[in-house]
């Protein structure tokens, strides 16, 4: 599939073969095949590299395409799964290997990689490298044991390093390159190739309807009055990135929490509002132009009616751009005549009077139903290409893209059986649930108008239905998936005889989309791969397949190579597929390839894609002066001792010399270790107390996540974990454990520092104690456990500098005692002399005792033997509850009655 490289890939290839460094492309200029070509280098015996930062659907793709080139050393997986014992024999027999990042830290640390014997390890999506994460800790373990491998990183994200100060710089710091290689897709020799072998394009810009346009200038005025109120508010924010031009674009929800989570906390009701209504407004500017108007005025009623929504929102509902586009909106769908509003006003005396308040009027509407301009375009290309194929020998296939599966589950109804049964079938679905068939009458002409303009397509012919494999009832059973079947009675169908549709990918919305509420709908069998369509579909083929929302993020790519289709229709514009289609192109010269490329005039659509073109281009030229006027230490790639990103210390930068002791020599000083539990090499931390210049043992620990000295045990808990752990009761245990077993015992709240430094916003604090309440259940956990202490961090980094300092002049942990440590274990005797464990699990065994009543039994009960002596009175007055007491003194003296007979049988 992957196929030879272009000469631009080769001219990237060779750069970053010969030298170290970080590649960065454009979106969508096929990194993927750089990366491809790398790992079909290095897939043999004698070399052991490791590819960092990809998902499971990437690796099985990577691992598919070198099997179809003939690779026989494929790439392996190591996961959990496979035993550490067995792991070092995995390594030793080389190849390329996809290692999970937490077992890659363990095995550097434990020395069971050998990384002498690394050739080098790939890094994709290079962007995502910041100092604390696991890759970038990987990167330095690697770079400290082995000085001679390579680091070679890919990314497409030019965008990622727009933000920040000097980001592309601290990236290529972590990674351990000095060689910056970018290739826009302005660069010369790029746009040589692909201007080169470019596809036939057809551009078609579709005019929004006058109610479209009325609606999407309507919510565009509301977004604008929005967004001057949140600047209002808060003065402190940015105001470029909170234009209206930036507003549309997806990041742009990203880029407001990125502003106002840290202070989230401190922020008011208003504000909150502002940023939830934008949020709700951007989904309706994206459902006017992505869906068809009955969805769009559901999901605009579904807001109106909702009274949460209704009183909560910031005051836009009541604005008259919101009337507007509530007129509007209702007007593409339905149409109330004037008599019939009138009937609502007036009326006779008496008995018609009384029967008016008894019955309402019912008003019937007159159905509009404005189709989208979109499926009119889409007709015409299909209509084109239909005729285009009648006259070619071998017909082409058509390939149509939309932006998800619903939109993709429209597109195939439409196809179909019409625009007026889908709409129809959708208003009865939503708006008009309620009402008989008979009122959502369409106007006859419209019918008529309808038939009249999709005649056409059929050509005189009465196309014959064709039944798949499977088959069914009628005219509309037995077809694979969406096979095209022609009716006479829908003048709407597009496509001749013989000629299928395909719907593939995430298929759950497009069920319910299409299946639900309509019982004579075909049967669709979803769970196939794509090749299975492949074998019972005949030519002409049209496939159907959603741009973004597949668990595989290859789908799109595999459906292209697959089907090879000679049209593709681009019913929603994607930058990167757009240059997917440029290099499908040019790698196959000799074949014609023509896109329809389909977008609304004016709308913001089309701003949201010049908006990402823009931005990127605005990245790049921003990389390229960096690149310019970046200081590169010799040193930067670490092959010598000389780098300081290499160095471990304990000691704080600012820290001062004391030249009284020889001159200010530096003393030998003694490791300091460390014990940390292995599930804990999922976050951050190891990586810092690393960088700090301390040991980290990984160790499997039943108590505590680290050991920082034979008496001090640490639970490390972030905000989220510590609120389930708090409601489920797994903290109780935790904390009754690490008390049992340790002197120290140390809960740790770590503060996510992109997230305010408070547990519970100002208003949420109660006077009083609540069962429901954090900060509540904190308390009475602390009350429990008097020797339990409390540490509140912002960071992970403030969390590695108290460590150090808790650490400062105390003995040092073991990790076998401390991996012994279980429930069986001898407990310490602080908790020793408050009570026995064993004895207190077995009183929490029996009836009528729980955690919140066994303190009262162990402080008026000395043993287990006495609390047998206790009448069921005396047991009502400290358990404080006669039905307990009754379950314990029951349990504690029942002897079960054997009769003589049975004593005989037993003996």
């Amino acid at each position: 599939m992957a196929g030879s490289l272009l000469e631009y890939e080769t001219e990237m290839f060779l750069s970053l073969f010969t030298t170290d460094g970080l590649l960065v492309t454009a979106e969508g200029l096929g990194i993927d095949r750089i990366l491809l070509q790398f790992l079909k280098i290095y897939s043999e015996e004698g070399s052991l590299v490791l590819l960092l930062n990809t998902t499971i659907p990437e690796q099985e793709y990577f691992t598919e395409q070198l099997r179809a080139e003939g690779v026989s050393h494929l790439p392996r997986t190591v996961t959990s799964e496979v035993q550490g014992s067995e792991r070092y024999d995995v390594y030793t027999q080389g190849g390329v290997l996809f290692v999970t990042s937490r077992i890659l830290v363990v095995d550097f640390l434990t020395e069971r990689i050998p990384a002498h014997l690394i050739s080098g390890i790939l890094v994709y999506r290079a962007h995502k490298i910041i100092e604390s994460c696991q890759e970038a800790f990987i990167l330095r373990l690697f770079r400290q044991k082995n000085k001679t491998g390579f680091i070679k990183a890919f990314t497409d994200k030019a965008t990622a390093f727009s933000s920040g100060f000097c980001q592309v710089e601290r990236v290529m710091r972590n990674l351990f390159v000095k060689k910056l290689y970018l290739w826009p897709r302005f660069q010369a020799s790029v746009n040589g190739v692909l201007e080169r072998h470019k596809p036939d394009v057809v551009e078609l810009h579709v005019s929004l309807t006058p109610a479209m346009r009325a609606i999407q200038s309507a919510v565009l005025d509301i977004m604008n009055a929005c967004l001057k109120e949140l600047k209002r508010y808060n003065p402190s924010l940015e105001a470029e990135d909170l234009s209206l031009e930036n507003s549309l674009g997806k990041p742009f929800e990203k880029t407001i929490r990125h502003y106002l989570d840290p202070l989230w906390h401190q922020l008011g009701a208003k504000t909150k509002s502002l940023v939830h209504d934008l949020k709700i407004l951007r989904t309706l500017l994206l459902y006017l132009t992505q869906y068809d108007c009955v969805t769009f005025l559901n999901l605009l009623e579904s807001l109106h009616s909702s009274q949460k929504n209704f009183g909560s929102n910031s005051g836009w509902l009541f604005l008259d751009s919101s009337t507007s586009m509530f007129v509007n909106a209702r007007q593409r769908v339905y149409t109330i005549p004037e008599s019939k509003k009138k009937q609502k006003v007036g009326g006779g005396g008496g008995e018609k009077e009384q029967k008016k308040k008894q019955t309402p009027v019912e008003v019937k509407r007159v159905l509009v139903l404005e189709r989208n301009p979109k499926w009119e375009a889409l007709s015409e290309v299909m209509r084109e290409i239909e005729k285009e194929n009648s006259s070619q020998d071998a017909p082409g296939r058509v390939l149509i893209c939309a932006s998800d599966d619903r939109t993709c589950a429209q597109l195939r109804e439409y196809i179909q059986r019409g625009s007026e049964a889908l709409l129809t079938r959708l208003y009865h679905r939503t708006i008009g649930k309620g009402e008989p068939v008979a009122v959502a009458e369409m106007g006859k002409s419209t019918g008529r108008r309808s038939a009249k303009e999709h005649g056409k397509n059929s050509k005189g012919k009465g196309p014959k239905g064709k039944q798949g494999k499977a088959g069914g009832k009628g005219p509309k059973g037995g077809l694979t998936l969406t096979q095209m079947v022609g009716r006479e009675e829908d003048g709407d169908a597009l496509h001749s005889e013989g000629e299928e549709v395909l719907s593939l990918g995430e298929e759950e919305e497009l069920k319910e989309e299409v299946v639900e509420g309509d019982e004579e709908e075909e049967s669709l069998d979803l769970n196939l791969s794509s090749d299975s369509y492949y074998g019972i579909v005949k030519e002409p083929l049209t496939v159907l397949h959603p741009l973004w929302g597949c668990s595989d993020p290859y789908s799109l790519t595999r459906v292209l190579h697959e089907v090879e289709p000679t049209y593709v229709v681009l019913y929603d514009a994607e930058l990167s597929f757009v240059r997917q289609l440029e290099i499908f192109k040019a790698s196959r010269p000799g074949k014609p390839l023509r896109v329809y490329f389909l977008i609304y005039t004016g709308s913001t659509e089309e701003q949201r894609y010049l908006t990402a073109l823009h931005k990127e281009k605005q990245a790049f030229e921003h990389l390229i002066r960096e690149k310019a006027t970046m200081v590169v230490p010799e040193e930067r790639e670490g092959r010598t001792d000389t780098n300081l990103d290499l160095a471990r210390s304990q000691e704080p930068a600012n820290a001062t010399t004391n030249t009284r002791k020889a001159g200010g020599q530096e003393e030998a000083k003694e490791p300091t270790r460390v014990i940390v539990d292995m599930r804990e090499f999922r976050s951050e931390l190891p990586s810092l107390l690393h960088r700090r210049g301390l040991d980290i043992e990984p160790v499997t620990l039943e108590v505590g996540d680290y050991i920082l000295t034979p008496e001090l045990c640490v639970e490390r808990k972030s905000v989220s974990d510590l609120i389930g752990s708090l409601q489920s009761g797994r903290l109780y245990s935790q904390a009754l454990a690490m008390t049992r077993f340790y002197r120290r015992p140390v809960l740790l709240i770590e503060f996510d520092p992109a997230k305010p430094f408070s547990l519970v916003a100002r208003g949420d604090l109660r006077g009083e104690i609540s069962a429901n309440d954090i900060t509540s259940r904190l308390t009475l956990l602390t009350l429990h456990f008097p020797r339990l202490r409390l540490l509140w961090c912002p960071s992970p980094h403030a969390t590695a500098e108290l460590f150090q300092e808790l650490k400062r002049g105390r003995a040092e942990p073991d990790a076998v005692a401390a991996q012994a440590v279980t429930a069986e274990s001898d407990t310490v005797a602080e908790s020793a002399s408050l009570y026995n464990p064993g004895p207190y699990d077995m009183l929490l065994c029996m009836p009528g005792v729980s955690t919140k009543n066994c303190r009262a039994l162990i402080k008026h009960v000395n043993s287990l033997a006495e609390l047998g002596t206790l009448s069921q009175e005396r047991l009502a007055e400290i358990l404080e509850s006669a039905s307990n007491a009754r379950q314990l003194y029951e349990f504690l003296h029942f002897t079960p009655e054997v009769s003589l007979g049975q004593k005989g049988k037993r003996s």
